[in-house]
């Protein structure tokens, strides 16, 4: 089967190309079957993939050749694709989580004009694409096309509702900001180019050794990643990036884009391995910010935002996981990350729609009664994120601590301090949502969301559940005998020698229990704090009022890059281009205007003057021939 995974992306690409041009001809029935059918076949033969990867006479990596790609000197770039134990779970993610939100947008946007509808779901078609080319390219140019291609879509799918400046704004922001760090990722590329030879991912891996070249290389390629991933400094995007429709929002944090730098630190893992300095710098940008977005989500009231930042945070305990050497625990969290935050976001899309488009929790309240699947599948997510057994996101959230304890244990006990903030938040955001009494208005119009929607909840729900269970801690599987599948299923690719060292068993549970019961405790204390709130729009002050503002940060920006850009550019278009430029080029047009005007009196039509001037050349021709010396 692995010889057809050109089909994986294809299919979702001939789904954008017949949506895509016949968008006013078809109606929104077909464009959401085609664009749900093409991504669930891509599922269908991703999921025989894997089978025939995880089976042990798997050859890996296989890489199938499509044509030569780039050719220039010594320098030969194919366009290969590349199947191993890391593109194929990457592939079930995608298309599988993916065609759960393709479903539930064919009921979200159901509102949306024929045409419109088309062109949404062909941009969700084309961003499948562009993410599946990215995980299966076999070398870092393929890469980097889904890299650049998933920046476009964010960009075209942020700015879906383009008639909004609110809503372009966002997207330009996304895709300035994701093109800062892109150029990283592009020095990257040349660096190996001009060091190695070659951009193949063994090639380079078989090549590289510890030392300058090296650091550089994974440095740049992590401004790539804090880019895509939303890191500081280039977080700033992806709260914005809510402008967009919900099951974008969630395609965008859960099954695509924000993955993508994980996912290329985790293919790169030999490279990092040899870049101790680089992995410090990704531990301590990731745990940064973690907590940086993690207080921040402490005080939005927007429902997508809270679920934004969090985002942010979660993506931050992946980079900790990648910087200590926790390379599959970074992994695990992706994928365990991929399924509850989709299910929140979508959960969240589903209260959005039913409260005709309030997006303010303080305004909520009470839906428990009115959003039963709805409130059931978004307390399975929030307990999943907070990290509470046997939910998945305990089994992940732990490894990385876990393997950050063994590295240093101040990076554990700051890392754990994010994740009490998270139960914490989460649990204000479901208490605010679903319990007390309603604070809005028309209670009578509320009612649960259509199949459509509720089936990938309740989906979902059950993978945020029983998806941890392919990650036991090692202590569980000493006593059970068993191993952890994913480390061994990954082994292949991600070589367990470069893996971070581990701790006792006696430590391995005093941690996990400390954890346990600290994230319980925060969960009870943003219950209580939050079952009896009452609706009030007064502004926070002190510490509240700087988290509200989110730190200021976007201000600071706008303050020492934006404006100074803005009055540089303005400088430069008043003095160097109106004033020199274009003075040089009008001034030279208004001396030929001028010139002209005074030669044309040569041409006058008049014999005396034709006469006069044959005999001022004749004396000038005279003068020059008898009295200028040769």
């Amino acid at each position: 089967m692995s010889n057809l995974v050109y089909l994986v992306p294809l299919l979702p690409f001939i789904g954008f190309l017949v949506i895509g041009l016949g968008r006013n001809q078809l109606s929104k029935s077909l464009s959401g079957l085609i664009g749900c059918g093409t991504v669930l076949v891509s599922f269908i033969i991703s999921l025989l993939i894997f089978f025939e990867v995880r089976h042990d006479t798997f050859q890996s990596p296989a890489i199938i050749h499509l044509f030569p790609f780039i050719e220039f000197g010594k320098v030969s770039i194919p366009f290969d694709l590349q199947v191993d134990q890391l593109s194929s779970l990457f592939l079930l993610i995608i298309t599988g989580v993916g065609f759960l939100i393709h479903l539930y947008s064919s009921a979200y946007m159901h509102e949306e004009e024929p045409k419109h509808f088309a062109r949404y779901f062909a941009y969700l078609n084309l961003f499948i694409f562009f993410m599946l080319m990215l995980v299966l390219g076999a070398n870092y140019v393929i890469m980097f096309i889904g890299w650049e291609g998933v920046g476009l879509c964010s960009y075209l799918l942020i700015g879906y509702w383009f008639k909004t400046d609110e809503y372009n704004n966002a997207a330009k922001k996304a895709f300035i900001m994701n093109r800062i760090g892109d150029l990283g990722f592009l020095i990257a590329v040349f660096w190996m180019i001009s060091q190695f030879g070659t951009t193949t991912f063994t090639e380079v891996f078989g090549k590289a050794a510890a030392g300058p070249t090296v650091t550089i290389i994974t440095l740049l390629l992590f401004v790539g990643a804090t880019g895509k991933s939303a890191q500081i400094p280039l977080y700033t995007w992806l709260p914005d990036a809510m402008a967009g429709p919900t099951p974008v929002s969630a395609l965008i944090h859960a099954a695509t884009m924000v993955t993508a730098g994980i996912y290329m630190i985790a293919r790169s893992n030999v490279l990092y391995s040899l870049a101790p300095v680089t992995q410090n710098v990704v531990a301590v940008i990731g745990l940064a910010t973690a907590i940086l977005a993690a207080l921040i989500a402490l005080k939005q009231n927007d429902i997508k935002k809270v679920l934004a930042y969090s985002t942010v945070s979660q993506l931050g305990y992946m980079f900790l996981g990648l910087g200590v050497g926790a390379y599959v625990g970074a992994v695990f969290h992706v994928m365990t990350h991929a399924f509850f935050k989709a299910l929140l976001f979508l959960a969240a899309g589903s209260v959005i729609h039913a409260l005709h488009h309030e997006q303010d929790i303080r305004r909520m309240g009470g839906l428990k009664k009115y959003l039963p699947i709805t409130q059931l599948t978004f307390l399975l997510g929030c307990l999943a994120i907070a990290g509470i057994p046997p939910f998945s996101g305990f089994f992940s959230k732990d490894e990385i601590l876990i393997a950050a304890y063994a590295h240093d244990p101040i990076l554990y006990y700051v890392g754990l301090g994010g994740a009490l903030l998270t139960a914490f938040y989460m649990f204000r955001l479901y208490t605010m949502t679903f319990l007390g009494t309603y604070r809005g208005e028309h209670a009578d119009h509320i009612h649960e969301s259509p199949p459509a929607m509720t089936i990938p909840l309740v989906v979902l729900a059950v993978l945020a559940v029983i998806g941890g269970f392919v990650g036991l801690p090692e202590i569980f599987n000493e006593k059970l005998g068993t191993s952890h599948y994913l480390a061994h299923f990954l082994s292949p690719v991600i070589n367990q020698a470069h893996e971070g060292q581990h701790v006792a068993a006696s430590t391995e549970y005093a941690l996990l229990a400390l954890s346990v019961v600290l994230i319980i405790a925060s969960c009870v204390f943003g219950v209580a704090r939050y079952k009896k709130y009452t609706y009030t729009d007064a502004e926070p002050t002190g510490f509240a009022k700087l988290l509200a503002n989110k730190f200021y940060v976007d201000e600071i920006y706008d303050a020492i890059i934006v404006r100074p850009l803005k009055a540089f550019a303005q400088f430069l278009n008043e003095s160097v281009e109106r004033l020199a430029i274009d003075g040089l080029v009008n001034g030279i047009g208004r001396a030929v205007q001028y010139g002209s005007r005074q030669l044309r009196w040569l041409q006058s039509g008049q014999v005396a003057v034709y006469v006069l001037l044959m005999v001022i050349s004749i004396i000038i021709l005279f003068f020059i021939q008898f009295f200028v010396k040769h």
